[in-house]
């Protein structure tokens, strides 16, 4: 295992036209509709500017995310406005990122909240002010939603409860003797930290060999997935499967366990970072979930578009996500 692998992650946390058959016609050779004579000329549509407001860009997952809006735009014509906040724990400053947005009187709104109910009284204003939202990646709370009267918001991300269910049933399954295990979750607030939680406990007492001895926040960083991990080793020496909700308090946690001799630990994961799919390649850890964060970023624009052209939408629309273990990265 090799500290500086971790090294540019640490840092960055501190600074942050088709041919058609021969019989049928091409589809490039399709004149134009001719105007009728005395038709006045149709308006080209409204171009519209759609802000995407994400936790940060610290995490490499929504480095990703932006990338798939990017897609997003250039294939609809839109403007994109990306707008993050420092860390993912800066909920305050995603609420002023909305007013902001507010003012701006951009288009539609498609936000990953860092809070799935500090977000929704400000999103409540969006809306009111005409604005279109959607909802990626972290759910808003359902109840919040309905006691502000927020509605008709469509969500995009993944089962979170699943995806982390197979996570930590990957290292729990093959569990013959006792065995002490541990969680490490992302902010308590937020809605898929709840349910990635939920998934790596129910994988844990599946299996009867296993007693889960913590389950501690790290609120989504990897120098407090460090300090969480030095500090549960502490309490419960004998821990050896622990699930991290999150890549960036995996990669603190290898990096304590490295440091203090722990090689035996098994370590389940989520996110699919590059550096978390480099460290199951080498053995450091076992799995991590790829829940294509590009793929959320273009279905929310795009589900943002459709709102904008008066389509209707689904409520909700699931990505698929995949286990990334050894066998894959070879």
């Amino acid at each position: 295992m090799h500290v500086m692998r971790f090294a540019p992650l640490l840092a960055m946390c501190v600074t942050f036209g088709a041919c058609g058959e021969s019989h049928k016609p091409s589809v490039a050779g399709v004149a134009a509709p001719v105007q009728a004579a005395g038709e006045q000329p149709r308006p080209a549509p409204a171009h519209k500017t759609i802000a995407l407001v994400m936790k940060t860009l610290t995490n490499p997952f929504f480095v990703d995310m932006e990338r798939g809006a990017k897609r997003a735009e250039k294939e609809l014509g839109v403007t994109l406005l990306v707008k993050t906040a420092s860390q993912e724990t800066s909920i305050e400053q995603q609420i002023q990122i909305v007013e902001e947005l507010i003012q701006m009187k951009v288009d539609a709104i498609v936000i990953a909240p860092g809070d799935s109910l500090r977000l929704v009284p400000v999103l409540k204003r969006a809306q009111e002010a005409g604005i279109p939202i959607v909802n990626i990646d972290n759910r808003l709370d359902p109840e919040a939603m309905k006691k502000q009267g927020l509605a008709h918001i469509p969500f995009v991300s993944v089962d979170n409860e699943k995806a982390a269910y197979e996570s930590a049933q990957f290292i729990a399954r093959s569990v013959q003797k006792p065995a002490q295990a541990a969680i490490i979750e992302g902010i308590r607030s937020a809605d898929n930290s709840r349910l990635r939680r939920a998934g790596a406990e129910r994988a844990f007492k599946e299996n009867p060999h296993i007693t889960l001895v913590a389950t501690e926040t790290a609120n989504w960083k990897i120098d407090e997935g460090y300090a969480v991990t030095r500090q549960l080793f502490s309490a419960h020496p004998d821990i050896s499967l622990l699930f991290c909700a999150n890549d960036m308090m995996a990669l603190g946690a290898l990096k304590f366990l490295q440091e203090s001799g722990r090689q035996a630990v098994k370590v389940a994961s989520y996110d699919a970072l590059e550096e978390a799919r480099e460290a199951v390649k080498s053995g450091q850890l076992a799995v991590t979930v790829d829940q294509q964060a590009a793929e959320q970023g273009y279905q929310g624009v795009r589900l943002a578009r459709r709102q904008l052209d008066g389509e209707s939408v689904p409520e909700q629309v699931l990505i698929d996500t995949h286990l990334i273990v050894a066998e894959l990265v070879q």
